[in-house]
This record gives structure tokens, sequence and C-alpha cells, in this order.
């Protein structure tokens, strides 16, 4: 039977609800938060502090974001090509390791506490010697992101392995799942929530390895977002600074919340640990 264009409406509109729904819960609480954040900055300004060039009005930042709206664009693509390349080397670098080390009791012996130290450096100290090995180049921004997130994200995969139930694995074995196929159908599924929460945090220490590195590694040709910031802050230009800060935040905050947010509330819910009627 044939719908008219009035039936089409409603029942799009009655679909549109729940989705709207759930949608304001999530949305109302980071809004209220942003409001007592500019606020609570506004209120500083009106203190009188310190002089309003250094710490200048909210709305006079945001204002003047609008307008940089186009030239920050640019810099955030090549902050952001920079991530995806120093992540996705970092997932394969750190994947790798963590499989080896909790799969094989020699490397564990071996290694397994120098991930964890090597995840406890900050990012800043790793630059120098990236400068050192590579000049000042897109390879020592590479290195120092690599060197920041690997080891959380190893040290991820090693969490998740070691807490496999032991019971799933004897459930595998009995299955016919040994050797790969233990590895695949077993071990990874059971692992993933533990894994996806070490990318989760191997995602923020890279993140921070990049900004430390476009601070102190400025060339020429490719300017990221905190080469941006720091190019501001040279020239005295402190409402630059804010800008670039408030997009850097923005940035950590979206792909927090939006990628990792939704692969952990699918996996969690795929793993009956959320209510899908609440979802």
């Amino acid at each position: 039977m044939a719908v008219d264009t009035a039936d089409a409406v409603l029942i799009t509109e009655l679909m549109a609800k729940p989705a709207r729904r759930k949608l304001w819960p999530a949305v109302w609480p980071k809004l209220l938060a942003v409001a007592i954040f500019i606020g609570a900055w506004q209120v500083v300004v009106w203190l009188h502090w310190k002089p309003e060039y250094v710490v200048p009005s909210p709305f006079t930042v945001l204002d003047q974001l609008r307008h940089d709206l186009g030239t920050l664009t640019g810099s955030v693509g090549v902050t952001m090509r920079r991530a995806g390349e120093g992540f996705g080397l970092a997932i394969l670098i750190g994947a790798a390791i963590g499989l080896a080390v909790a799969r094989l009791p020699i490397l564990r012996a071996g290694i397994g506490s120098m991930i964890t130290g090597l995840q406890t450096m900050p990012s800043v100290a790793w630059v120098p010697l990236a400068i050192v090995l590579f000049q000042l180049s897109e390879r020592a921004i590479l290195f120092v992101v690599v060197l920041g997130a690997a080891p959380s994200i190893a040290n991820g995969i090693i969490d998740g392995v070691d807490n496999v139930p032991p019971l799933l694995m004897r459930a595998g074995r009995v299955l016919g799942a040994r050797g790969f196929s233990a590895l695949r159908y077993v071990v990874v599924p059971a692992a993933l929530p533990a894994v996806v929460s070490g990318l989760k945090q191997g995602w923020a220490f890279a993140w921070r390895s990049l900004m430390a590195g476009e601070l102190i590694t400025v060339f020429p040709g490719s300017i990221g977002i905190a080469q941006t910031l720091n190019v501001s802050y040279q020239n005295s230009d402190f409402v630059g600074v804010y800008e670039a800060m408030i997009v850097i935040f923005v940035i950590g905050v979206v792909v927090d919340a939006v990628f990792f947010g939704t692969i952990l509330r699918a996996i969690r819910k795929r793993y009956g640990l959320i209510d899908a009627a609440a979802l």
C-alpha cells in the first residue's frame, strides 16, 4: 500500500523523537559545563587579576577564533595527519610487542617492566633525542608520537590477555581452538574491552606527545596547531594562544567522546554490560 506524503512526514517525526530524547541527556551536561567554564573565565577577567591583554575575555577569543577559522583549519589538518600517521604506527608496534610479551614468558621477564618504564617517560623527554636523530623534521615528530603511545597500547593488550578467564581458554580448547585459532576466537574477543581502553589511553599519550613535539620542533612548510600556538606566544599574541589551546582541547574531547566513546559503548552493549534499552 502506498504511503502519502503526510504519513511519511509523521513516521519520520515519530522516529526522530526517540533519537532526540536520547541525544539531549548526553548533550546538556556538556553544554552546562562549557557555560560554567566561560562564566568563570569572564569573572576572572572582571576581577582584573591580570591585564586583559594577558587574560582576554572569552568572547574576544571566540570572536577571533571565528575570524581565524580558515587559517586554523589548515593547521588542524596538518596536526591530524601527523596524529593519524603516528597513532597508526604506534598501534602496529604496540600490538606486536603486546601480543609477543603476553604470549612469551621469556619476553615478559626480559622487557615487561621496561614497557611500563617507557610509558612513564614524559613525552617532552623524547624531543631532544628525536631532534638529534632526525633533525627538525616530520620524522622527529613521528618518533615522539610513537614512543609516547606504543607503550600504553602494548600494556593495554598485555593486561587484556592476562585477564582472559581460564575457563574461556579451556572451553576453547574443548571446541578445538588451539594456537592461532585460540588467539583469534578466544583471546582477542575476551581481551577486547581492555585493548580498546589501552588504545584510548594510547591516543591520549599520542596527542600529548604530538603537542610536545610540535611545540619544540618548529620548522617551515608544515605548521600544526601547537606550532601555531608557539608562534602566537612568540609574537605576544595572547588571544591567539588561547584560541589555539581551545582548538587543541576540543579536538581531544571530540576524538575521545565520538570515536572511542562510541566503540566502548558498542563493546559494552555487545558484552551485556549496558542495557540496550538504556542506549
